[in-house]
């Protein structure tokens, strides 16, 4: 499912995030508010299931991020092993995900609004 701005505009405040991170399974707090930038930007994100006989990965293009710039920003999230110059994000507490990924590169991470809730 891809949201628009219009489902999201409420989350948004000059950019940052207005509310709460949270994740959709545990409720763990990812984010703590204003704590992260907005991007809408298209990119693939593995699904969260897999098909075990499929022989490449599923994704779902998503277009709304939070844009975290340093890792130690979050305040609950794990890490995958790196895929090529990609980590991918997952919850701390639960383990399920990915809730995003994480530019090796840049070391920015990115969180889909659409894998997450906000309170």
């Amino acid at each position: 499912m891809i949201y628009n701005m219009a489902d999201t505009r409420h989350l948004v405040s000059e950019g940052h995030n207005s509310q709460i991170v949270k994740c959709v399974h545990c409720d763990s707090q990812v984010l703590s508010p204003k704590s992260a930038t907005f991007l809408n930007e298209p990119y693939p994100l593995p699904t969260p299931t897999q098909p075990k006989d499929q022989p490449s990965t599923l994704t779902e293009d998503l277009n709304e991020w939070w844009v975290v710039d340093d890792m130690f920003t979050f305040d609950n999230i794990g890490f995958s092993h790196s895929v090529g110059s990609t980590k991918y994000l997952v919850c701390a507490d639960c383990e399920r995900g990915p809730v995003g990924w994480h530019d090796n590169n840049t070391r920015k991470s990115y969180v889909a609004l659409a894998r997450v809730k906000h309170s």
